[in-house]
């Protein structure tokens, strides 16, 4: 074999073989190789949902009491227990879910009451509506027709049992809207808040002022037995011991946003729904519950802590 036949051989070979080689994937079979992560079907899992109370619900947590809760909302903890149908106010458990509002009949501003009509029976008279307007019948319209038929008794009606009678009543009925007007709006509270006098509980050195999370009104220095007074007039709605760390408490309830709170007393001398007056005793100051005679005083507006100094007068 001649040189060149041999390189020609040796081409050949090659581009047979590159051929092979190239031709290898495109001829093999496409094996469907499930990924390890996919052998089992995937399950996709929702992050499970924030829950959250709707309006004037609350949630209990460890530790609540419902004097506490209904302190923290502005309310009277009877009304709490009334509003919650609860038999035992001191048995409320983790995780129930409590009313701290009052019920509303109907959604907030609205003025209709909604409920269903009550259609009376077929053999009874029905109500027609009336209209200052001609009616369709033979007399002509004058004054004295109209005043006739404005009259209780003025216009024949269908014969009461007739089915023509019960028909036009019905649909009377169906086609009158009654209108139900809506309640007296309370009055804002920024008006009540305006009629408010205060004054301070108690004579004594402020020996701790608001400070937002760490404490929630101010500390007033004493001596046992001082007399604590109301720092505006209002009505007594709490009066006992049922909440840690406050002792002998008081709660004076000035209008329907805003309530004060007196603790550490040694003793309480007025009674739950008692009326009090600015600067009537309610109390003698103590060391219930803390370690030091003083009287802490609190404002909430709305059950929220408010800095006292924005009613107190100036000293």
């Amino acid at each position: 074999m001649t040189k060149k036949n041999s390189a020609l051989a040796l081409i050949l070979g090659s581009s047979v073989l590159l051929a092979a080689c190239t031709s290898v994937p495109n001829q093999a079979p496409v094996i469907d190789r499930p990924v390890a992560s996919s052998s089992k079907p995937v399950v996709v899992t929702e992050p499970a949902p924030v829950v959250r109370d709707e309006r004037g619900m609350y949630t209990v947590k460890k530790g609540d009491t419902l004097i506490r809760i209904a302190l923290e909302f502005g309310q009277n903890y009877r009304d709490l227990v009334s509003w919650n149908n609860l038999s035992n106010p001191n048995d409320i458990k983790v995780d129930q879910v409590l009313r701290v509002l009052p019920p509303e009949a109907a959604p907030a501003g609205s003025g209709v009451q909604t409920g269903a009509i009550t259609m009376p029976p077929a053999d009874k008279p029905v109500p027609v509506v009336r209209k200052s307007e001609p009616r369709g019948d033979k007399k002509a319209y004058s004054e004295s027709a109209l005043a006739e038929l404005q009259r209780p008794d003025g216009a024949k009606a269908d014969k009461p049992g007739s089915k023509a009678g019960a028909a036009a009543g019905a649909a009377a009925v169906a086609e009158t809207v009654v209108t139900v007007p809506a309640p007296a709006p309370a009055p804002a509270p920024a008006v009540e808040e305006e009629k408010l006098s205060w004054m301070w509980p108690a004579d004594g050195k402020v020996i701790a002022t608001f400070d937002e999370g760490k404490n929630k009104g101010v500390d007033i220095a004493g001596k046992a037995g001082q007399p604590v007074v109301a720092a505006g007039a209002g009505k007594v709605m709490y009066a006992g011991s049922g909440i840690r760390g406050y002792g002998n408490l008081v709660i004076v309830k000035h209008s329907n946003s805003l309530l004060s709170a007196y603790a550490h007393n040694r003793s309480i001398v007025v009674k739950e729904g008692n009326t009090v007056t600015k600067g009537q005793q309610i109390a003698e100051m103590g060391d219930s519950d803390t370690d030091t005679v003083k009287l802490h005083f609190e404002i909430r507006q709305q059950g929220k802590p408010v800095d006292p100094s924005r009613f107190l007068p100036n000293r």
